[in-house]
């Protein structure tokens, strides 16, 4: 894929190439300005209404609205804005500062905390964003908050062309770009917060508005580089992004799996040591459940041929049943997906990284917690990373301080049934147990955390998420949000000198 020319982004943002045209004036203010953030911190906004689609607590679709993926975690908001434009976005957040309302930005509702909700505040949601532009000869694409991963995907193939996305379609593409980003084509194409290389981003401005920045290398190249990792919701709500996308015409999709966990030791160390340093067209994942074991990979525009060469030490253990598909991304994608309404209502997770390979007591550990899990959904599910082009910053650089991990681990469970508020109940505290002893057995062989799969509980979790990082990302955040407009449990505060 070639590099891209400011010419060419340019001429993909620009109106009459599929773009959202912003008024110079928002809010009845003056126009942005192009050489720094904005206004004086003391100027006053006009009053602001709420529009776009809005729901209250006496709505009939309000109980459906103010519910997210996780249902773990109920909040009941006061209004929640379901923003058709950018103005919505702009209206809503003017509206929240002079009101003095707690308010939340929410996209795909796959926040793993419940932090894109809150009690008796607004929340900011942008998930009918779902624009698409594409450039195929500049190979850029500009799309809504809106889209979740599995429409990005499937928008993009149906050009031959990719971008990264995790694996979970229903997650919002927003939100897991904006924390980094990885699934399948990592190795191959890096993190999906390395293929952003634009935003238009509604940030608080004087002392009670907003105001939109269109956001790209040359032009706030600073917040950029906050919003490849930071995690959403930091600095601003984010209305639209645009991608550099390559060329994708076909993969090959492989599953193994291993019934029982008598494998694990050969299958986990063989695959630690052959996936991080194999093809970088090769993105693949270990997951471990009570009663399998699970491989899958994918080989960029690969065959099945290659596929099963380049895994061969792994597949000559034991006797795994392999199933082998080749296709376009797009159809691939959505073959694999699981629909919200099979799965559990209730999830917890714990993130890590690992840098050096699992010794042995390590994955002992992994089995033994496996053995004793607390419902069948539990699983200790792995990402391979090593030598592949995530390794390499983009253009510009990126709050993603993880590249050089082996491999990204997560413990995780889930449990209940959806739409049943109270469905297995007394599984709750026997799961979050169990995962927190997993996780702090695991402590002596990971480091790091992913902030796209937060924990309430983390110590120093400033330093997990963000390493090396975190003090630019205050002294960012100082300068677009210093009234910490933007703050939710475990947010990015401001610099304060």
């Amino acid at each position: 894929m070639r590099d891209l020319s400011r010419r060419d982004l340019l001429r993909a943002t620009a109106v009459g190439a599929g773009a959202v045209a912003i008024p110079s004036v928002i809010a009845g203010s003056s126009a942005v300005a192009a050489d720094g953030p904005g206004w004086p911190s003391d100027t006053k906004f006009p009053p602001a209404q709420l529009t776009g689609r809005i729901v209250r607590p006496q709505s009939p679709n309000y109980a459906e609205a103010s519910l997210g993926w996780d249902e773990l975690f109920v909040h009941y908001p006061l209004v929640i804005v379901f923003a058709q434009e950018t103005q919505d976005v702009v209206n809503a957040l003017t509206w929240a500062r002079q009101h003095d309302v707690a308010l939340r930005v929410r996209s795909g509702r796959h926040n793993l905390e419940g932090w894109s909700n809150v009690d008796n505040g607004i929340v900011i949601d942008v998930s009918e964003l779902k624009d698409v532009h594409i450039d195929t000869a500049a190979r850029i694409a500009k799309v809504g908050a809106g889209l979740t991963q599995s429409e990005a995907v499937t928008a993009l193939g149906e050009h031959d062309l990719a971008a990264t996305t995790g694996t979970e379609g229903t997650v919002g593409l927003s939100g897991a770009t904006l924390g980094g980003g990885f699934g399948f084509l990592t190795r191959y194409l890096g993190m999906a917060c390395d293929n952003l290389i634009g935003a238009e981003i509604v940030v608080a401005a004087g002392a009670d508005g907003a105001k939109v920045l269109e956001v790209d290398p040359w032009n706030y190249p600073d917040l950029l580089w906050a919003l490849r990792g930071a995690g959403n919701g930091n600095f601003g709500i984010v209305t639209s992004l645009t991608y550099k996308v390559a060329p994708l015409t076909s993969v090959a999709y492989l599953q193994v799996t291993w019934p029982g966990l008598g494998d694990l030791h050969e299958v986990f160390d063989a695959w630690q040591r052959v996936a991080p340093f194999t093809d970088p067209r090769l993105g693949s994942q270990v997951e471990v459940h009570p009663d399998e074991i699970l491989l899958f990979a994918v080989l960029a525009e690969g065959s099945e041929a290659e596929t099963r060469k380049l895994l061969a030490p792994i597949l000559s253990i034991g006797n795994p049943t392999v199933t082998v598909q080749i296709g376009g991304w797009g159809d691939v994608y959505a073959g694999f997906q699981i629909p919200n309404e099979d799965e559990p209502a209730k999830w917890k997770f714990f993130s890590q990284f690992t840098r050096e390979p699992f010794p042995e007591k390590a994955v002992s550990i992994v089995r033994e917690f496996m053995e004793k899990s607390p419902s069948p959904d539990s699983n200790f599910f792995t990402q391979a990373f090593g030598r592949g082009a995530q390794r390499q910053e983009p253009f510009g650089g990126a709050a993603f301080p993880h590249r050089d991990a082996l491999f990204y681990s997560e413990p995780g469970v889930g449990w209940g049934t959806r739409g049943e508020a109270d469905s297995d109940d007394a599984v709750t505290p026997i799961a979050q147990t169990w995962i927190a002893e997993f996780s702090q057995a695991l402590r002596p062989y990971v480091d790091g955390a992913y902030v796209n799969v937060p924990n309430i509980g983390m110590a120093e979790w400033e330093k997990a998420y963000w390493g090396h990082n975190f003090p630019r990302l205050r002294k960012i955040k100082a300068k677009y949000d210093p009234h910490n407009v933007f703050q939710y449990e475990q947010s990015i505060p401001p610099a304060t000198h």
